[in-house]
């Protein structure tokens, strides 16, 4: 409950600072990007050594391919129930289904589960998020972007070479070895900035704009990511006798918002930029409120 305080208090921090002039409109993109270039790969590189390969990993790796299918399913059933127009599909089956698991999943995870559930958070974002983003984003904006706004490859290649994951491909060639301590040492510290900065900066830009025109496609959305993806997740996992921490991490992680990055290519795609926008700032201002729910359930 201290680190969730905390959060809350990094989140009024960014709230604040965009009101005091002396900090910039471009100052949460320096903040996010120095949590993704620096924090959150050095936290990568601290857990992955810790990665124990058991059977336990197989959860994580699958449940978010399975959140995919069933998320995708469901906007492409209520696309054709409410009659939305293409470009409002592909808005919702580029957004819905991916989730914002590093960024703002090792903060909540570790506010909730401590460090132990971060390798847990790891395999999913990386075998699960990363992928998905890579592979089905990019059939997605090939189907339903605006042509020629953006390339495939760029996806693809944006994806691959992502930070974070450069940093886990890194950590996994050094499992054997282990990090001097200086080396450790300066890890842990860069580590630890993540929270503030991630949190900081989601305060920062934390504006939620909502037209009537968007509003019925946005609900159902944000239903899907917040609400039944995590408790189909929840479902799934019991009847399966699935009952551990990576099961619980699973299942927390399949309730984050989406993802920034996916918004950002919806409108860089020209697929309903209000829309794209309205999935993830206010997916991300709701999440606090549902996270913790989910919390108390699982």
């Amino acid at each position: 409950m201290e680190n969730f305080i905390l959060i809350g208090i990094f989140v009024g921090l960014g709230m604040l600072f965009r009101k005091i002039k002396a900090f910039p409109e471009q100052t949460a993109q320096a903040l996010n990007m120095f949590a993704l270039y620096v924090a959150l790969p050095a936290v990568i590189l601290i857990k992955v050594p810790q990665l124990d390969f058991s059977s336990e990993m197989i959860v994580p790796a699958l449940v978010p391919w399975a959140m995919l299918a069933l998320s995708a399913l469901l906007v492409v059933l209520a696309g054709k129930k409410f009659g939305w127009s293409r470009e409002t599909v592909g808005v919702l089956l580029l957004i819905v289904p991916i989730g914002n698991t590093s960024f703002m999943g090792v903060p909540m995870v570790n506010a909730f589960f401590g460090e132990a559930g971060i390798p847990y958070l790891i395999i999913y974002d990386q075998i699960g998020t990363m992928l998905i983003f890579a592979v089905y984003g990019s059939i997605i904006l090939a189907l339903f972007g605006r042509e020629g706004s953006i390339r495939v490859a760029e996806v693809v290649k944006r994806a691959l070479l992502f930070p974070p994951t450069t940093a886990l491909l890194v950590g996994l060639l050094l499992r054997s070895w282990p990090y001097p301590e200086p080396v450790a040492r300066g890890l842990e510290n860069l580590a630890g900035m993540l929270t503030p900065l991630v949190m900081t900066a989601i305060g920062f830009q934390l504006r939620i704009r909502l037209s009537p025109t968007v509003l019925q496609p946005l609900g159902y959305g944000l239903a899907i990511k917040l609400v039944i993806a995590p408790l189909a997740a929840l479902l799934a996992c019991r009847l399966l006798g699935l009952d551990n921490l990576a099961a619980d991490i699973s299942i927390f992680e399949a309730g984050m918002p989406p993802m920034v990055t996916a918004g950002a290519l919806a409108i860089a795609a020209g697929m309903l930029p209000e829309l794209a926008a309205a999935l993830v700032s206010l997916g991300m201002a709701l999440a606090f409120i549902t996270l913790p729910l989910l919390y108390l359930l699982i």
